[in-house]
């Protein structure tokens, strides 16, 4: 499947399990629906703590040079510490004098943060109709990066710690530990404007109940499009009969919008991977994380350095 194009590398947003420190596909993920504000324990945090979910809580960032301040909404307010950019719809009147004006951060002065206009992404309905971009930590906002062009910025590690980039006051913390005190520092400022229930539907680790962060992670995938195509044609055709016939619109609901699937796993008890990463001197010299050209795949090691050996021309000396 590596030779055929099938399984191949690539750096993207991945469900990751920060208690267990491993990527998750679609499948190991369990989704629970709250109603509004729910406290909820989360492993890898204090036992004796519970933290709050479902809830809306906007506030503001000061547009730099003037006393305005735009107003953002946010269910996840520890990510504000990756933001890069507002988002706002490019027909709103209420926002059109502030398309490319400059944002203040309040944890990361030197940060700029850009007011953009997305029609994709914004609803000029919901919450306050301007929407902060995180790229790194979120699959709707990676998007919006990706056409924009926007930083990439990861404030959360893999153990689910704010880093050093997440800003000094909140480096070393757990990630829903700084959801709290990101609140208690913005309220202090005078940029908290309100918290409201916000019904939502969050993912958790299937294995350890852990709240799933989107993360950006080099990971190996399988495409499944063509796959998937054949399976759908089987069912239309005939060829294939579901029974019960009703359970054929799930069939086609999830096979129509198949994601390529995420199999690499970074468990020391998980299945590993017979792909090997190729350095040569003068040849590769420095090998590219998601260059299909510089991996080999092999049985064993000995496989895999003549595979190596045979694909680039050159012997083990």
């Amino acid at each position: 499947m590596f030779e055929k194009g099938l399984i191949y590398r690539a750096t993207r947003l991945v469900n990751w399990c920060c208690n267990l420190r491993t990527a998750l596909s679609d499948l190991e993920v369990d989704h629970i629906d709250l109603k509004g504000p729910t406290m909820l324990a989360v492993p890898g945090h204090d036992p004796n703590k519970k933290y709050e979910f479902g809830a809306l809580t906007e506030f503001a960032y000061k547009v730099k040079g003037t006393d305005a301040k735009l107003v953002v909404a946010t269910t996840r307010l520890e990510t504000m510490l990756g933001d890069v950019a507002v988002a706002v719809h490019p027909e709103d009147p209420r926002y059109a004098q502030y398309v490319g004006k400059e944002l203040e951060h309040p944890f990361c002065p030197e940060r700029k943060i850009t007011v953009i206009t997305d029609s994709e992404l914004v609803d000029m309905n919901f919450g306050t109709g301007a929407v902060k971009i995180t790229p790194a930590h979120d699959p709707n906002d990676y998007k919006c990066g990706q056409r924009h062009k926007l930083e990439f910025i990861t404030c959360i590690d893999e153990n689910g710690k704010i880093n050093h980039i997440g800003g000094e006051q909140f480096e070393g913390m757990m990630r829903f530990d700084a959801r709290n005190a990101v609140y208690a520092a913005l309220d202090k400022l005078g940029l908290i404007v309100g918290k409201k229930p916000n019904p939502m539907r969050i993912g958790r680790c299937a294995k350890s109940n852990d709240i799933i962060e989107p993360l950006l992670k080099p990971q190996w995938y399988v495409n499944c499009k063509d796959m998937a195509k054949r399976s759908v044609d089987a069912v239309r055709n005939g060829d294939l009969k579901i029974v019960p016939e009703h359970h054929e619109k799930t069939w086609y609901d999830w096979l129509e919008n198949i994601q390529d699937w995420c199999i690499s796993r970074q468990l020391w008890w998980g299945h590993r991977i017979p792909v090997y990463l190729v350095k040569i001197a003068g040849v590769i010299d420095h090998p590219d994380n998601n260059n299909h050209e510089h991996f080999v795949v092999g049985r064993t090691h000995e496989e895999a350095l003549a595979n190596a050996m045979k694909k680039h021309g050159v012997t083990a000396d």
